[in-house]
């Protein structure tokens, strides 16, 4: 799994520690923001705000912003806070580009429909791998950014907020909750009512996966990071994380290794393969380059003692594009997992 966002998609090493983030100044609007770019048209928009709606304040890792009035050009940073905003029903001007695990469009396919269903313009994709792509961003003229789920830095917030008003992360770096991502960004697009709407119907989607498959409840995984080009060690996601939390929510339950391997305030962790007999579990999920990376990892004398991996009850998903849709839950993405992810997960669990 390659390296995009350089501190969630591929964690090397347990020293990705979320700090916590310092306070700083609201978001304002700058004279970069009032003209209308030439080269980009305004998000389309499915639903109006809600009367009342603005001006709102919202608090996050670097102070408070205020948003004066319903925005029209939406910029958004990060892999998650797009989805949120269609669906809503606002498709965003720009949006970062998904260098892993994107269509061909660098783009995702449940994205892409739900823009189609609301008859919107696909938003430019800016690449986010060398960091936040700010003149790219500002070329667009957004009346407001939004990072609710991402791993900005006050220097970047601070470069953003020349731009527009800048919704950044609540807390610690890339571990904000779907949920409370798609709060903040109802927030701040003026649609909290139709947020919390969506918020229960994508709750009912999860329940009713849940409900049919009932052999996940109380069954304990191990979400872990392998590779066939450093079998030296195990990484280990932690409760934090979102494709632990969105697993979570179909009844399996981390196990008591990942506690141990994670330490506090962090969400990946590091094993030693000499200690893999002691990562158990009823199921381990991980991804893969190609198909045969699972034997690889069965066959190598130290991974290969992972009980789970041992005893046939792991699953290694080796669609990018699949596995982008667990690592980045959202209520568009949701109904993707339960088709294509969860049923890897059932089989793994029954040892199919």
């Amino acid at each position: 799994m390659p390296l995009t966002r350089r501190s969630l998609l591929v964690l090397t090493s347990a020293t990705l520690a979320l700090a916590a983030c310092g306070a700083g100044s609201s978001g304002s609007t700058s004279g970069g923001n009032a003209a209308t770019s030439a080269t980009a048209s305004p998000g389309s928009q499915g639903s109006a705000a809600e009367q009342g709606a603005f001006p709102v304040t919202i608090k996050h890792a670097f102070g408070e912003t205020t948003i004066s009035k319903e925005p029209t050009r939406v910029a958004t940073v990060g892999w998650v806070d797009q989805d949120m905003a269609v669906s809503l029903g606002v498709v965003p001007v720009g949006a970062t580009a998904m260098t892993w695990g994107g269509n061909a469009g660098k783009s995702t396919d449940w994205f892409d429909a739900a823009v189609a269903r609301l008859g919107g313009k696909t938003p430019t994709r800016y690449d986010d791998t060398d960091g936040i792509p700010v003149t790219e961003i500002a070329k667009l003229a957004p009346d407001v950014i939004l990072a609710t789920s991402s791993g900005l830095t006050k220097a970047d917030y601070d470069k953003l907020s020349k731009i527009a008003p800048v919704v950044a992360q609540p807390g610690a770096p890339w571990v904000t909750p779907w949920t409370t991502s798609l709060e903040t960004v109802g927030k701040a697009l003026g649609r909290p009512t139709k947020a919390t709407a969506v918020r229960a119907q994508t709750d009912k989607v999860v329940a009713d996966a849940k409900a049919a498959h009932p052999e996940l409840a109380g069954k304990t995984m191990v979400f872990a990071y392998l590779t066939t080009t450093d079998l030296s060690q195990i990484g280990i996601y932690g409760k934090e994380d979102n494709r632990v939390r969105a697993l979570e929510a179909f009844g399996l339950r981390s196990a008591p290794i990942v506690g141990t391997a994670v330490k506090p305030g962090q969400f990946y962790g590091n094993v030693s393969a000499e200690q893999a007999s002691t990562i158990q579990s009823d199921v381990l999920l991980t991804y893969a380059d190609k198909p045969a990376d699972i034997a690889s990892f069965k066959a190598n004398p130290l991974i290969g003692q992972i009980p789970a991996l041992k005893s046939g009850h792991a699953y290694a998903e080796v669609d990018k594009q699949i596995g982008l849709s667990v690592t980045n839950p959202s209520p568009l993405s949701m109904p993707f997992i339960i088709d294509k992810y969860l049923p890897g997960v059932v089989k793994a669990v029954k040892g199919a």
